[in-house]
C-alpha cells in the first residue's frame, strides 16, 4: 500500500472513529486496515490514534496530521481532475447541501435545469435543516440562509428572506389582527422545532430589539407541518417568508407586524476558495446567481400583501 492509500485509509479511519466502520466505507477487511494505520504509525514513528476498548481518537499529532492528509490528498485530486480537463468542461459528480423546503422549493428545479444542461454532471444533494460541515462531507455547494461565517469559503448573497408572522385571513378576522407583537399572546401559536424560530420571536421596535417567548398549543417538527396547520385556518406561525410566498400570493395567508420585522436573512451561495475551481462547480454557482437572483420571493421588499409578490423586482 503506498503513501496516498496509506492517508485515505488513516483518514477513512478517522472520520468513522473505528477500523471496522472505515472497512466496510473502503471496501477492505478490517485486518488490512489495521495493519496499515500500523505500518504508517511506525514509518512516522508516532501515535497518530489513541484506542480504548470503546472508542478510538486522533491523538495531537494525529489531528495536525490528518490536516496535512486533507491538504495533501485534495492537491491532488486538483491535479489528476485538472489533467483530466474538469476544469474547463462541467463533468462527475457535484455534491450540494440546502435546508430541507429552501431544497424542496427552489434547488429541486435549479437541479433539474442544470442536469438538463450539462448531461455529464450528476448531483449528490444533501438537504437537511443542519448547517453541513463543507469539507469533512465533502460538499462541493452549500446554500445558505442566515448570517454564516466559513473560513476559506466564498459566499454569494442571491437574495434575502423574512421573518413573517401570518395567519388565515379568516382567523385574523375572528381574533383581530395584531397592532404590536404583545397582541399575539392571545393568539394560538403553532411552532417547529426544526426551526431557529423555535424559541423567542424577534422583532424590532423604534429600532430597539424586542423579543417574545410564545407558549404554543402545537409544536411540530417539520416547517410544512406547520404551515399546514396555519392554512388550516387553527392558529398562527412564525417562519421564513420564502416557505409561504405562494400562500400569501394566493391569499390563503397573511402576514401581519411587518413594521416589527427585524433584518431580513441573506441567501448565499457558498464554496471553497481556491486558484482554480472545477467547472461543475462555478457553472452551479452561476446558475444559482442567475436563477435565485430573479425569484421575487426571495426579495426581502415583498409586501405582505400578496398581490405585490408579483410585482417586485430581482433581490440586491
Amino acid at each position: 500500500m503506498d503513501r496516498f492509500q496509506e492517508m485515505q485509509v488513516f483518514l477513512a479511519v478517522a472520520d468513522a472513529q473505528g477500523f471496522a466502520a472505515a472497512a466496510r466505507r473502503l471496501k477492505l477487511s478490517p485486518p488490512s486496515v489495521t495493519r496499515a494505520v500500523a505500518a504508517l504509525e511506525a514509518r512516522i514513528g508516532t501515535q497518530l490514534l489513541t484506542r480504548t476498548t470503546r472508542s478510538l481518537h486522533l491523538s495531537e499529532a494525529g489531528q495536525r496530521y490528518a490536516e496535512d492528509c486533507r491538504r495533501i490528498l485534495g492537491e491532488l485530486d486538483e491535479a489528476e481532475a485538472a489533467a483530466a480537463g474538469s476544469y474547463s468542461l462541467p463533468s462527475g459528480v457535484l455534491t450540494i447541501t440546502a435546508p430541507v423546503l429552501f431544497g424542496d422549493l427552489y434547488v429541486t428545479p435549479l437541479m433539474a435545469g442544470y442536469l438538463d444542461r450539462y448531461p455529464p454532471v450528476s448531483i449528490n444533494a444533501l438537504l437537511v435543516d443542519r448547517v453541513v460541515d463543507m469539507l469533512e462531507e465533502g460538499v462541493d455547494v452549500a446554500i445558505r440562509i442566515g448570517h454564516l461565517q466559513e473560513a476559506g469559503h466564498h459566499a454569494v448573497t442571491v437574495g434575502h428572506v423574512r421573518q413573517v408572522v401570518c395567519a388565515t385571513p379568516g382567523y385574523w378576522d375572528v381574533h383581530g389582527r395584531p397592532s404590536h407583537p404583545g397582541e399575539l399572546r392571545r393568539a394560538t401559536i403553532i411552532q417547529t422545532s426544526a426551526s431557529h424560530l423555535h424559541t423567542d420571536w424577534h422583532f424590532v421596535e423604534n429600532g430597539q430589539p424586542l423579543s417574545w417567548r410564545p407558549e404554543p398549543r402545537l409544536v411540530v417538527t417539520a416547517n410544512q407541518a406547520a404551515i399546514h396547520a396555519a392554512s388550516l385556518g387553527w392558529g398562527v406561525t412564525r417562519v421564513l417568508s420564502y416557505q409561504v410566498a405562494r400562500r400569501v400570493a394566493a391569499g390563503e395567508l397573511e402576514v401581519v407586524l411587518a413594521e416589527f420585522e427585524p433584518p431580513a436573512l441573506p441567501i448565499q451561495v457558498v464554496y471553497a476558495k481556491g486558484a482554480r475551481l472545477a467547472a461543475k462547480v462555478s457553472t452551479f454557482v452561476a446558475h444559482c446567481v442567475e436563477q435565485l437572483g430573479q425569484d421575487p420571493a426571495l426579495n426581502p421588499l415583498i409586501s405582505s400583501v400578496g398581490a405585490d409578490l408579483s410585482a417586485n423586482g430581482s433581490p440586491r
